[in-house]
């Protein structure tokens, strides 16, 4: 795929007789929709008619797209190839990996912590969530790691990369 398809797609969904078909067609609603604009979808890769002439969406035409623009796994470096293995939109997919994994993923978190600031367990725990539901193992796994350190309820970042 080249950067020609991505702009035929995007200006197909930039068309508004376009983007309204294809939106039908993602609620289900095929019946009655412009032949125009479902052959313009389908030459897009969008759409797709079956043999009873029933026309559905093919929204797999963006996994395949966005496949196509990413960088190389060969280029990343192992400590990005976890993360992107792990981390999904920002959020923490599992906590279920192996130590050495773990620790990549807890030191590129403990990164929202600024060194020197100490924090309420509260607010320690607003930043986490934003990361996984489960705000008190991650916490943990952060202070048994040597990453954040605490006394009482107030908690300090302790380890990890710091930017200079």
């Amino acid at each position: 795929m080249n950067d020609d398809e991505i702009r035929r797609v995007l200006g197909l969904l930039y068309q508004d007789d376009t983007l309204k078909t294809f939106a039908s067609l993602v609620l289900g609603a095929g019946d009655g929709l412009p032949e125009k604009s479902l052959r313009k979808l389908e030459s897009g890769g969008l759409a797709a008619c079956d043999e009873s002439g029933e026309w559905r969406a093919t929204p797999g035409r963006f996994r395949d797209l966005l496949k196509a623009t990413a960088e190389p796994a060969g280029r990343l470096s192992p400590e990005e190839r976890v993360l992107r293995t792990f981390l999904v939109d920002g959020r923490l997919t599992t906590m279920g990996m192996r130590r050495d994994k773990r620790l990549v993923v807890l030191r590129y978190i403990v990164l929202v912590f600024e060194p020197g600031v100490r924090y309420p367990e509260k607010d320690v725990n607003v930043a986490l969530r934003a990361f996984h539901d489960d705000y008190a193992a991650l916490r943990r796994y952060l202070v048994d790691e040597g990453l954040l350190s605490r006394e009482g309820n107030v908690y300090w970042r302790s380890g990890g990369h710091v930017e200079i």
